[in-house]
């Protein structure tokens, strides 16, 4: 599973049900984000609920579902992104700006958010710059995934996908 789908999962739960979409971030070719196969996280999830998945004790991100135990708004089975990163973020404890960091954004989700999976991430979101100015790529990095988050069923609050 590419990083992408990981963050995807994090925020989005993880379901064979989903189809697979594809990922329109930026330059370069496309990446395709597959879900099918993945597995829900978290537990105390209601399997009668639909596919479900929890980022800790506080969200739960249902594409399926009107709801969520945190209160977390979708419309028409797309996620709020700026709720599910805030529960994360205030759950994780550290003080981490995830709306202008890439590298703060995977730290909130507790995924590796070393140069090498940076530059993975790049990778499979078509980044065609250099990647050892990690500046620029992770400023290019942070844009592009909110858009492919946005074109992927995500709900991003607008000023960050400038």
């Amino acid at each position: 599973m590419g990083i992408f789908s990981r963050i995807k999962e994090k925020l989005f739960g993880g379901s064979a049900e989903q189809p697979e979409r594809t990922v329109t971030a930026g330059a370069g070719s496309p990446a395709s984000a597959d879900m099918a196969g993945t597995t829900t996280r978290g537990t105390g999830a209601n399997p009668s609920e639909g596919a479900n998945s929890k980022l800790g004790d506080e969200v739960t991100a249902t594409l399926s579902g009107a709801h969520s135990e945190s209160g977390v708004s979708k419309q028409a089975g797309s996620v709020d992104v700026a709720a599910v990163m805030d529960a994360a973020v205030k759950k994780n404890g550290q003080k981490l700006d995830w709306r202008r960091s890439i590298v703060d954004m995977m730290k909130a989700l507790d995924l590796d958010s070393s140069l090498s999976a940076r530059k993975e991430l790049a990778d499979e979101l078509g980044y065609t710059g250099d990647k050892n100015d990690s500046a620029t790529m992770n400023v290019w990095l942070h844009k592009a995934l909110m858009k492919a988050l946005a074109d992927n069923g995500g709900k991003v609050p607008a000023e960050l996908l400038d």
